[in-house]
């Protein structure tokens, strides 16, 4: 192919999806003056997705016949070779240096150039602009692609690297005079992680030995001396925590006000849940490349194998391009094929999702159809036993509430198909969140450590390593791994999730069944676990 080396003369196509809006409203974002910033000479590295060998046939996902080997899955659905062919052809031509990455599966080439480099293979203009007071890279308009490689790449991540997504953590306000957190128990509301597993029904005896949770984090990080220091007090075994670094990214702890409140979090609910279970954290840039590099890494870990991942992250839908959406979601699929199953927070902002334009939006990655996403309840118990468990939602208290709603961008999975799920706004979307929910309450949260305070947090960033930890159970018990669970748990309704029938999150009610606060409602424990066994490949 001898055109291959004459890629800067051909005619410029639009990558579909690649639109970026030009910077408007809040975060405020002021371009740095030339004379205030020298010409950035630092490396630029971005992932460049090529296309499947063949599509995956996603009416198949949550089934035998759409569980597949790793070797089966890149054969069948790995990097097409005449992309990768012609992506390292443009990049040579460029002057980029390109890395294949080693799973086929991922089908990702990192290219490294200039800036300049950079702006001139993929037809963009790169701009300094300082966002809440940090100076970030950004681009607007479209990326264009020479016209022979339209068609074999499907987004070009990292070019722009300005944040987002946002944890979806709550710190409770703590009152005057109350109890430390580790002392207060049942007296203040709130609940150690154990506690709520066994107001949920999760196996007294059941532990996560032989499995691997992975967490997906973009900020933050943790300490050992925590970490050994709360799974004392629990009466536990201190966890097994490996750190993995993806896109350059860095366990970096530094206060209990930051990110790290959202990475302890996740392991201690998790690894509380599921003793014996092995916890690894995939750290990264908080990027829509680092998300999707993320994922992508931990659903083709060879290494740790984690058959569960737990993410706790995420923004409006209205915030992502849409080749970023469907990278990730492409990732997600993958999961599901591979029989991982990824858990999602569905948001602490009602169902705005903190948007300010009066309509309802849904939180990504928690739309994608191919993850469980995860909503928020009030939990109020007694004597072990539910009191009262309703929608949470403490906006007049500035304090959150459950994120919900129906998707703009995804349409109605078959498994939703019976859930009377309200109709979207939009053409195209449909998909209902959120499948499940589990306490997130501040007000009723999770007793926790983080930078050796001891704290109370809620948010739906503690359903998802909830969730996480009781499939981490049930692959235990059941003997191999789950996968995508989905179908499976509206299948099995009220014998898997506790209907939640009362409050709202803004925009949407509780009531019988599915709805869009809390979805299937909250996990009855032994009742998830023989739900999914009949959909857990067993190990060899």
């Amino acid at each position: 192919m001898a055109s291959e080396k004459h890629f800067g003369s051909q005619t410029r196509v639009a990558l579909v999806g690649s639109e970026r809006k030009p910077m408007v409203a809040a975060p405020v974002a002021v371009a740095v003056s030339p004379a205030a910033a020298e010409i950035d000479n630092t490396p630029i590295t971005v992932s460049v997705i090529v296309r499947r060998k063949s599509p995956i046939d996603k009416e198949k996902l949550g089934t035998a016949a759409g569980r597949m080997t790793r070797d089966e899955f890149e054969a069948q659905h790995g990097a097409a070779p005449d992309s990768v062919a012609l992506v390292e052809a443009f990049a040579k031509e460029f002057g980029l240096t390109s890395e294949v990455a080693a799973e086929s599966g991922r089908r990702t080439i990192f290219l490294t150039g200039t800036r300049e480099q950079m702006e001139r293979a993929f037809n963009v203009a790169l701009a300094d602009k300082v966002i809440d007071g940090t100076s970030y890279r950004v681009r607007e308009g479209a990326i264009y692609l020479p016209a022979q490689l339209s068609g074999h790449i499907e987004a070009v991540l990292g070019l722009d690297n300005r944040p987002q997504a946002r944890p979806h953590f709550r710190v409770r306000a703590q009152k005057a005079g109350a109890p430390a957190p580790q002392a207060a128990a049942a007296n203040d509301g709130s609940f150690t992680p154990v506690q709520v597993g066994q107001l949920y029904g999760f196996p007294a005896t059941a532990t996560g030995a032989g499995e691997t949770i992975g967490i997906i984090e973009l900020g933050g990080g943790y300490k050992e001396a925590d970490l050994t220091t709360y799974f004392g007090s629990l009466g536990q075994k201190v966890p097994a925590v490996t750190a993995v670094l993806v896109d350059g990214g860095k366990n970096a702890p530094t206060n209990a006000n930051s990110a790290d409140g959202e990475v302890m979090l996740d392991i201690e609910v998790s690894a509380a849940v599921a003793p014996g279970a092995k916890i690894v954290v995939y750290f990264t840039p908080n990027t829509d490349q680092g998300f999707t590099d993320a994922i992508s890494q931990a659903v083709h870990d060879t290494t740790n194998s984690p058959g569960v991942v737990s993410i706790s992250w995420g923004g409006p839908e209205s915030s992502w391009t849409a080749q970023s959406m469907t990278a990730l979601d492409s990732a997600c699929q993958a999961a599901a094929a591979l029989g991982v199953t990824i858990t999602v927070a569905a948001g602490d902002d009602g169902s705005t999702d903190g948007v300010t334009d009066g309509a309802n939006h849904t939180d990504f990655p928690a739309s994608s159809p191919h993850v469980l996403g995860c909503g928020g309840t009030k939990l109020v118990a007694a004597n072990g036993s539910i009191t009262s468990e309703v929608v949470w939602n403490e906006t007049a208290a500035n304090e959150g509430a459950g994120g919900g709603g129906v998707s703009n961008v995804f349409p109605l999975p078959s498994w939703q198909s019976g859930s009377a799920v309200p109709a979207p706004t939009v053409a195209g979307g449909g998909r209902g969140v959120p499948d499940v929910a589990g306490d997130a309450d501040p007000v009723s949260g999770y007793q926790v450590r983080v930078d050796g305070k001891d704290m109370v947090i809620g948010g739906t960033s503690a359903v998802a390593p909830l969730w996480a930890g009781l499939i981490a159970l049930a692959n235990t018990h059941n003997g191999g791994t789950a996968g995508f669970i989905n179908p499976a748990l509206y299948a099995a309704g009220v014998n898997a999730c506790r209907d939640i029938t009362e409050g709202n999150n803004g925009g949407f009610t509780a009531g019988p069944g599915w709805d869009a606060c809390t979805g299937q409602g909250s996990p009855v424990g032994a009742g998830v676990i023989a739900a999914i066994a009949s959909v857990t490949a067993k190990r060899n």
